[in-house]
C-alpha cells in the first residue's frame, strides 16, 4: 500500500490568498521530499474555503519543484469548461509533467459553482461532463473537420492546410491519455461502476465509513464484469483524515481542536446538510444529524492514535475492504502547525513502514 495526499484544498474565509497558494505549493514539495507517490489538488470556483480554481496552475509550478511525486486534478470538474479549450491545457501539462500527471475529472458539486456555469437542474452535470469528455477524447484522438457543440459549449475543428501547419495537433505525451481518475461518494456509486467499466483509477472520498467503502469496490467490479475487464484493486485509492501523535491522547485532542477539528465544524458540519450528504458519515443511518460530532469522526471516521494504534487501525481497514493499493491523506492547513508537520512525519516514517507488506 502506497502512500499519497489530496488537497481540496481548506482554508478559511478571509484567508490571504497569495499566502494559502504559496502554503499548498509547500505541501506538494513536502509530501514529494517525504516519498509520498502522488499527489490530487481540487478545483472549485465559488467555495472560499476550497479556493483554487486553476490547479493545473499549481501543478505546473509544483513540477519545477518536485523531483518524483504524481501530480493529479483532483478534479477538473468538466461543466466549467470548454473541452476544445481543456484538451489543449490538459495535454499541454502531461507533456511539461513528463509522465508525473493524472488527470482527475468529475462532474463538479459545489452548488454555487453549478449556478454559476447554469447546469443547477438535477442530472445536468452529469450530461454535460459525459458531452465534454466524449469531445476531450475525440480531439486528443482523430477530430474530423467540422463543427462540435452542446447546449453548453461549441467549437470547429478547421480543415488541415499542410502546406501552412494548421491542424488540431496537440495530444497528450501519455498514451492514448492521461490516467484518468473519478471519485466516488455515494453507496454502489455510479462513478466508480464507470470506472471499473472504462479501466480508470477509482478514488473514495474521505468522510465514508467502511461498510459504505465496499460498496464502492462492489461497483467498480460491476462495471469491469460489464466490460470483461479484472479491476486491480491496487489502483483504488481511498481518502482518509489522519493525524498521529506521540500519544493516543495527544492526537486525539490535537486532531480535534487542531485545524482538521476547525474544518469539519466551521465548513463541513455546515456544508455536508446544505448539499444532503450528512449521511454519508453516520455509521448507523438512523442516528440523528446531532450525533455527528467531532468526537464522533475522530472515534469513528477519522483514524487518529499514537503510531502504533494508526498503523492497526489502517491494516484493518485494508483487511476489511478487501485491499486497495493507495492511501490518500488529507491536507489540513500545515503553516504555523508544527503538529501537523510531525503528524505527517510519523505517518510516513513510523506508520507506514509496518504496513509495508500490504499490496
Amino acid at each position: 500500500m502506497k502512500l499519497g495526499a489530496f488537497n481540496m484544498p481548506l482554508h478559511p474565509p478571509g484567508h490571504d490568498f497569495t499566502q494559502t497558494l504559496a502554503d499548498d505549493l509547500d505541501t506538494i514539495v513536502t509530501c514529494d521530499r517525504l516519498g509520498l507517490t502522488e499527489y490530487w489538488l481540487g478545483e472549485h470556483f465559488t467555495s472560499e474555503w476550497e479556493n483554487i480554481p486553476a490547479p493545473d496552475l499549481v501543478i505546473a509550478q509544483a513540477l519545477a519543484l518536485t523531483e518524483q511525486i504524481k501530480l493529479g486534478t483532483g478534479v477538473s470538474c468538466l461543466p466549467n469548461h470548454n473541452p476544445f479549450m481543456l484538451a489543449h491545457r490538459i495535454a499541454q501539462l502531461d507533456h511539461m509533467a513528463n509522465g508525473r500527471f493524472m488527470w482527475g475529472i468529475g462532474a463538479g458539486g459545489f452548488p454555487g459553482d453549478f449556478e454559476v456555469f447554469g447546469y443547477e437542474e438535477p442530472g445536468a452535470a452529469p450530461k454535460i461532463m459525459r458531452e465534454t469528455l466524449d469531445a476531450v477524447l475525440e480531439l486528443w484522438g482523430a477530430a474530423k473537420p467540422g463543427p462540435y457543440g452542446s447546449g453548453n459549449w461549441g467549437f470547429k475543428v478547421p480543415e488541415p492546410q499542410d502546406d501552412i501547419g494548421l491542424s488540431v495537433h496537440v495530444r497528450p505525451l501519455q498514451k492514448p491519455h492521461p490516467p484518468i481518475g473519478v471519485a466516488g461518494v455515494s453507496k454502489h456509486s455510479g462513478t466508480l461502476r464507470v470506472a471499473g467499466l472504462k479501466g480508470w483509477i477509482p478514488m473514495s472520498i474521505n468522510i465514508v465509513p467502511m461498510p459504505l467503502l465496499r460498496t464502492h469496490w462492489e461497483a467498480v467490479e460491476e462495471g469491469a464484469a460489464a466490460a470483461g475487464l479484472t479491476p486491480e484493486r491496487s489502483s483504488w485509492r481511498i481518502a482518509r483524515n489522519i493525524f498521529v501523535a506521540e500519544t493516543s491522547e495527544a492526537a486525539f485532542d490535537g486532531a480535534v481542536n487542531g485545524t482538521l477539528g476547525r474544518d469539519f465544524e466551521d465548513y463541513f458540519f455546515k456544508l455536508l446538510p446544505y448539499v444532503g450528504y450528512m449521511d454519508l458519515v453516520k455509521t448507523d443511518p438512523e442516528m440523528p444529524d446531532s450525533d455527528v460530532t467531532l468526537e464522533y469522526m475522530a472515534e469513528n471516521i477519522w483514524v487518529v492514535g499514537d503510531p502504533d494504534e494508526v498503523a492497526a487501525k489502517l491494516r484493518r481497514l485494508h483487511g476489511d475492504v478487501g485491499g486497495f493499493g493507495v492511501l490518500l491523506m488529507m491536507i489540513h492547513e500545515w503553516r504555523d502547525q508544527p503538529s501537523w508537520r510531525r503528524s505527517v512525519d510519523l505517518l510516513t516514517n513510523e506508520v507506514m513502514p509496518q504496513l509495508a507488506d500490504l499490496d
